[in-house]
């Protein structure tokens, strides 16, 4: 018996067991690397949103400039994604994994150390490309692990990391901004982004790439070719433009919310905190609510459910008066509800929609695509700030949700589809 047909009998054999246990062993450390590869993604990318502002005071620029370097660290994260996916096809899930951490972790550390403001674009180019390819890797590496019918929730929790970065970023950007000047503040938010190379010392010694990944037919033809072209084409197109319109949407608001929060509602360090912990909370629940919905009522209608909402949280949270602070607190939970709940499916849907062995590149290039293009949306909003207001201005990120569900129409529902070696 092969060693698939032998794990398909294993996993039926604990069909009684959750989702977590039915992992095994070596299937567990592989979703703890996954994990902790993600949380600490999101606290490298997260502390330059929080220190935006202080960046622009201590290189003298203002908001078109400081929203450039999200725009830049998130275009050259759709490189790295591409990148990182076809490593994961050619060379394996978990060496790629590790390979992405040790780029964003150091160069991170690096923007810390960066004595001018075009020093510090090059360093988040370099970031950007070790972010991008994290994500799709990890979350391959845990799809081709899980049984079909607990995909959608396994990858929610996957997704949910970030939730738990972000966090961790706040509080590491309340005690930093509590004990240090701003413009020194801002630079040990990033020397702490050299903390997620430790984790490749877990990956060397206790990850293994899937069962299903080794044993199956090294492709004939270049992965990232024949994603784009033949029946793949139409496919990568439109998950391209369904990853664009959820990623604008959020990098539009969760750029520059703490901007808003603390130049338009007057609040301070502390008070900042506080607001963006209400919308945290919302999205780790979100996360890991809409992992559950996925595997209840299928991919697309929970994509477009969780985008329409997350669209009219939106626009509620930025029309709350400016004299009623407590009421934007309240609608903050719902906001990071929806809008972090549009990417839980993410994991488990280009998983589903490629390969085995375009699996990395498909997955890779549609999310990444999605984020560099995407990542339009900051720099966009940063420069309308300037005429309209900034509430007024991420209230484009609307945009990108309507976007998401017309490309919903053109995907097919893969819920409940078996990941095998030969396809």
């Amino acid at each position: 018996m092969g060693s698939i047909t032998a794990g398909r009998a294993a996993a039926h054999a604990r069909e009684g067991d959750g989702w977590f246990a039915a992992l095994g062993v070596k299937g567990r450390r592989a979703f703890r690397a996954a994990y902790a590869g993600y949380m600490l993604d999101a606290f490298d990318l997260i502390v330059l949103t929080l220190s935006l502002t202080a960046i622009g005071t201590t290189f003298s620029v203002g908001t078109g400039a400081t929203g450039a370097l999200s725009t830049v660290t998130l275009s050259a994260s759709a490189i790295g994604g591409i990148l990182g996916g076809v490593l994961a096809d050619r060379i394996g899930r978990a060496r790629t994994l590790m390979f992405s951490v040790a780029v964003y972790s150091l160069f991170t550390f690096a923007s810390g150390l960066a004595s001018s403001y075009a020093m510090l674009m090059t360093f988040r180019v370099f970031q950007g490309i070790g972010f991008g390819a994290e994500w799709g890797v990890g979350a391959v590496l845990v799809a081709e692990l899980v049984r079909p019918e607990s995909r959608g929730r396994a990858l929610g929790v996957i997704q949910s990391a970030w939730a738990t970065g972000w966090a961790l970023a706040v509080v590491a950007y309340l005690i930093a901004f509590e004990l240090f000047e701003e413009t020194v503040a801002w630079r040990v938010l990033m020397c702490l982004g050299i903390l997620p190379a430790l984790l490749i010392l877990y990956v060397r010694s206790r990850v293994e790439d899937p069962e299903v990944f080794q044993e199956a037919k090294k492709p004939d033809t270049v992965p990232l070719k024949e994603i784009l072209s033949g029946r793949l084409l139409k496919t990568t197109i439109a998950a391209s433009v369904l990853a664009t319109g959820i990623q604008g949407g959020y990098y539009a608001m969760f750029t520059w919310i703490p901007t808003f929060l603390k130049k338009e509602r007057e609040l301070t360090v502390v008070g900042t905190s506080g607001y963006l912990f209400v919308v945290i909370a919302g999205s780790l629940l979100g996360y890991l609510t809409a992992g559950y919905v996925h595997d209840r009522i299928g991919r697309r209608r929970a994509f477009a459910l969780f985008a329409a909402l997350a669209g009219v949280s939106l626009v509620a949270y930025f029309l709350v008066p400016s004299g009623s602070n407590t009421t934007l607190l309240f609608v903050g939970f719902p906001l990071g509800f929806f809008a972090s709940g549009c990417f839980s499916g993410f994991g488990a849907y280009l998983a589903e929609l490629f390969p085995t062995h375009a699996r990395g590149t498909g997955g890779g290039f549609c999310y990444n695509v999605g984020r560099g293009i995407g990542a339009l949306f900051p720099g966009i909003i940063g420069f309308l700030a300037a005429s309209i207001g900034l509430g007024g201005a991420i209230a484009f990120g609307v945009f990108g949700y309507v976007l998401a569900i017309a490309a919903l129409a053109l995907l097919p529902e893969t819920h409940g589809r078996e990941i095998q070696a030969f396809e």
